[in-house]
């Protein structure tokens, strides 16, 4: 990322989520999830529609804030989300995501997003990271993940709490 847009980002003095995916990459996206033909695909944060118009089949819903359909008053039964949600609110997004009881949850997140106590409130919640794809967008803050977390499923890495000390 060039420096100037570093400190765009850095120094503007209230959040601004609205980061359009690629259309190359929300279709990346879509291709790592497993469903069947029956399943109600949830794009929640849908704006351009990169994720909403590819979407495999016609079982499908959106919300979008700028069109005064707004994901945390969302409450229909989906069985997919798979979205780009705003990084600044991201432990919201994954209680409201929880609270929706899908099957899957996908998202496309930056790499500081991704924290241990993230994947361990999913766990606990009973969704085990499944997959997940490290990946750059030229002009976007760093790197990102997909990350794929299904209900009933072992996580794909191993997590390790212990805080480990140089020897002396």
């Amino acid at each position: 990322m060039s420096s100037s847009i570093n400190d765009k980002i850095k120094k503007r003095s209230k959040s601004n989520d609205v980061f359009i995916t690629p259309l190359e990459l929300a279709k990346k996206h879509i291709e790592m999830i497993d469903y069947n033909e029956f399943d109600i695909w949830y794009d929640p944060f849908k704006n351009s529609g990169n994720y909403y118009n590819n979407f495999p089949n016609e079982n499908k819903e959106w919300s979008e804030i700028l069109e005064d359909k707004d994901f945390f008053t969302f409450d229909k039964k989906i069985d997919i989300i798979c979205s780009n949600p705003p990084y600044s609110i991201i432990d919201k997004v994954l209680k409201k995501s929880v609270e929706l009881k899908p099957q899957v949850i996908s998202y496309l997140i930056g790499v500081n997003n991704l924290t241990t106590r993230r994947i361990e409130y999913m766990n606990k919640n009973g969704y085990g990271l499944k997959k997940m794809r490290m990946l750059k967008v030229m002009d976007w803050f760093g790197m990102s993940f997909i990350v794929y977390f299904q209900k009933d499923c072992e996580n794909c890495i191993e997590i390790d709490r212990k805080v480990y000390h140089k020897d002396k």
